[in-house]
């Protein structure tokens, strides 16, 4: 019988889970998967239990948000051999799986977990030993997303990054930096950088590039310079999200890798959770390394 290894976070997206387990469990068990079901307690929890407990599962399903399946994702990139994986997302954005196209209703989407179309997708690795499904990103507003108490995440949604964002407003500031890829460099001071791997970022599409393919082996990365005056800031804005003419303080390039180094401790964001502090990475495209079952 094949083995199906199933992770939950039971405190993302108000706990719906709750109410459709057993209904999720009956498609898996229907579609002759024996299942191991793992509740997460802390932290981290995901990923430990994905490296102990997933080598011989030929399945891994995950139920949670975008930081839970980048536990899940690390958790599998130290298996030697790779099960195909599954999501059911339950997040408050839910960027990933609205890029991948899978269903956010959670039944269809344990139906899709267990189907028979598998896409292989890019995986971005982070230093020597973190990764990142869609989105490494530091500076202006970052810390949000994983500063936002989950209580509010639950009862707000979306709504409650974009309160915290304002609460961040006075706190910001830009970051000495030199910044390097295959084909240029960037040097200066900046307010925000991301690299990523997703049609969607915090809700918004299109934000880094409207050409994005999540299996192509290259990332599409943007860093803003930081302002000079109000006047500035109102220019990156508009540009960004009403698509007006051209600014000369944001750039937008596609790197297979990419070298970041600051004059001063950084804080990270990795798919919506903290990723640590670094003065130095380096960030590199895995090309399709994970499979992704779709339906």
């Amino acid at each position: 019988m094949k083995r199906l290894l199933f992770v939950i976070n039971p405190c993302s997206g108000k706990g719906k889970i709750r109410n459709r387990l057993l209904d999720i469990l009956d498609i898996f068990v229907k579609k002759g998967y024996r299942v191991e079901t793992y509740v997460t307690q802390r932290p981290l929890d995901a990923k430990e239990k994905v490296i102990s407990r997933g080598k011989s599962a030929d399945l891994i399903v995950c139920s949670g948000g975008d930081g839970t399946l980048n536990e899940v994702v690390s958790g599998v990139m130290e298996l030697k051999r790779m099960p195909v994986l599954g999501y059911i997302p339950a997040g408050s954005t839910n960027d990933y799986a609205a890029s991948l196209g899978l269903p956010r209703q959670m039944m269809k989407a344990a139906q899709a977990a267990v189907g028979r179309e598998i896409r292989s997708v890019d995986v971005g690795k982070f230093g020597s030993d973190r990764y990142f499904v869609y989105v490494a990103a530091f500076g202006a507003f970052t810390e949000v997303s994983y500063l936002t108490p989950q209580d509010k995440k639950n009862v707000l949604g979306h709504q409650a990054y974009i309160l915290e964002a304002v609460k961040s407003l006075t706190d910001i500031r830009g970051r000495k930096m030199k910044v390097s890829w295959e084909e240029g460099e960037l040097e200066g001071e900046f307010l925000f950088g991301m690299i990523t791997n997703t049609i969607s970022v915090g809700g918004f599409k299109g934000l880094v590039s409207r050409d994005v393919a999540l299996d192509d082996g290259y990332f599409e990365a943007m860093f803003i310079r930081m302002p000079k005056n109000p006047l500035d800031l109102s220019g990156i804005v508009s540009y960004l999200f009403l698509k007006e003419e051209e600014n000369e303080l944001v750039y937008r390039f596609k790197t297979k890798r990419i070298k970041v180094v600051s004059e001063e401790d950084t804080d990270w964001v990795l798919d919506g959770e903290f990723g640590g502090t670094k003065r130095e990475v380096e960030i590199v495209n895995l090309e399709k390394q994970i499979h992704i079952a779709r339906g």
